[in-house]
């Protein structure tokens, strides 16, 4: 009897989850999951009507704090990852509208900060693990037959592994570190068709022979849980940063077996299905090391919702809440995104912001809770919301926050005006541009959430300061004040 004890004992700390070894006051891990193309209505917490169950992203809300006003800098890919990682508004980079290709150079200046080369040099492992998008190497197209550099690894990154673009842009392939994880082999047709039962749209390309659209996602979820397991088994000290820029639910719509039917919003609402069971696992793996209340977790997207008005009537579900307009648009809906954050040692659990903040602020707010400083080089376009989290009065030093489309327009966004340079969606909603027309728009979305009617003519003073600022903003090198910026310089 003592020996059966003794071993249902030994059992049971088997299956208790294993403290990592660092000290109580260690730094916190830092977990970013970035799904692609993710609207804010599709999300329960945010959008009761939503018809797609995320119980785990609603879990985040419920012990962290959720965003009614957070905005992705840019409506489309390529140009709100840069600006997450930088703290910089993507138009003063080099892209300066849409996206970039599969086979494109990299557009990370050299030596640019990120939050991952910021939170190496405080100690941080770091890795990246989905969908880069940032661009490969110098060569225009990349040679994939030599190594991919600079890409992640350059970018701050001990390990790389994922996709060099969106889920429907080739070349199909896996990265590891910065070589193919397979050899290109084979060359993929187009998709027969672009939205047949919800977004079969893949472009065709060159790909590597084990290659299956399907398996990406998952893919990507074990490997994140994978690295969460082993860094934990190492009982080290050093804190982990790990930026999870998924593949869903951008086209094509390739939910598993297992999530098929799992909604009410077709193929693409079974494919968010699966992106919130990506995001449970990852808590799981966090929980089972001992972890997840050590970690500042964030979950949120790169833009709006795909998700045409032919969509929202097929389907009754609205996956950017009513918002107008939809993915790569000028409009609410092209960048006003969900947000979920959860850091049990700051957030209090269930709590609600409703400040205006930029997805570059993700940069300040995450370097800092590592423990990093940064220079006047760096994050000129981000300010730290660790005073939001706290529920702390806090005063954005930014005079207003400006918003692109997909194909480069720019609006500004201060109090509840809201300036649009030019007529017109600036993405895919028709009317994409107004041409030859000598006015912009103007919208007080206190008044007007829908941004139905256009007080450009009515607001002279309005538009004249808006212009102003924006002008302003855009012909200078940031728009937050250096001296906020350095943690040295305020400690």
């Amino acid at each position: 009897m003592q020996f059966l004890l003794i071993v249902m004992a030994v059992l049971s700390w088997d299956l208790e989850p294993s403290k990592p070894n660092r000290p109580d006051d260690a730094k916190p891990n830092i977990v970013i999951i970035f799904a692609d193309d993710l609207g804010i209505g599709d999300v329960n917490c945010m959008n009761p009507s939503s018809r797609i169950p995320t119980p785990h992203m609603d879990q985040v809300a419920d012990e962290g704090m959720r965003f009614s006003d957070a905005h992705s800098p840019a409506a489309v890919c390529t140009p709100s990852r840069y600006a997450l990682l930088t703290g910089r508004y993507p138009w003063r980079s080099n892209l300066k509208k849409w996206v970039l290709g599969g086979s494109s150079p990299a557009l990370l200046e050299p030596d640019r900060a990120t939050i991952a080369s910021l939170l190496a040099d405080e100690g941080y492992r770091t890795a990246c693990v989905g969908k880069w998008h940032l661009g490969l190497g110098h060569a225009d197209p990349v040679d994939w037959a030599k190594p991919l550099r600079p890409g992640p690894l350059q970018a701050g990154f001990h390990e790389f592994y994922g996709i060099p673009a969106s889920l429907d842009m080739p070349p199909y392939v896996f990265i590891e570190d910065d070589h193919l994880e397979a050899p290109i082999s084979r060359q993929m047709n187009k998709s027969s068709h672009r939205r047949q039962n919800g977004g079969g749209f893949w472009r065709a390309g060159k790909a590597s022979t084990d290659f299956r659209f399907e398996e990406v996602l998952p893919r990507i979820a074990a490997r994140s849980c994978d690295i969460i397991s082993q860094h934990a088994r190492a009982q080290q000290e050093q804190p982990l940063f790990l930026y999870v820029p998924l593949t869903a639910p951008h086209t094509p719509w390739v939910p598993t077996e297992e999530f098929t039917g799992r909604s009410l919003a077709g193929y693409y609402g079974d494919f968010v299905a699966q992106v919130d069971d990506t995001v449970g696992q990852i808590i799981k793996a966090l929980e089972e090391t001992g972890e997840l209340d050590n970690t500042l977790l964030i979950v949120t997207s790169d833009n709006g919702c795909h998700w045409p008005d032919s969509d929202i009537d097929k389907w009754g579900h609205d996956g950017n809440a009513g918002w107008r307009g939809q993915k790569a648009d000028i409009w609410e809906g092209g960048h006003r995104i969900p947000l979920l954050i959860r850091w049990p040692e700051v957030i209090d659990p269930d709590s609600t912001c409703d400040t205006t903040i930029c997805l570059t602020d993700l940069f300040a707010t995450c370097v800092k809770a590592g423990g990093g400083q940064w220079g006047n080089d760096a994050g000129e376009d981000s300010v730290d919301l660790t005073p939001l989290l706290k529920q702390e009065p806090w005063t954005d030093p930014r005079e207003g926050i400006i918003h692109q489309s997909g194909d480069g327009m720019l609006a500004i966004r201060c109090g509840k005006w809201k300036l649009i340079e030019a007529e017109g969606s600036g993405g895919f909603t028709q009317p994409k541009r107004v041409r030859n027309s000598s006015t912009g728009q103007l919208y007080d979305l206190k008044a007007d959430p829908e941004e139905t009617v256009n007080l450009w003519l009515e607001h002279p003073e309005q538009v004249a300061r808006l212009l102003s600022m924006l002008n302003r903003l855009r012909d200078a090198d940031r728009s937050v004040p250096m001296q906020t910026i350095s943690l040295s310089e305020s400690e």
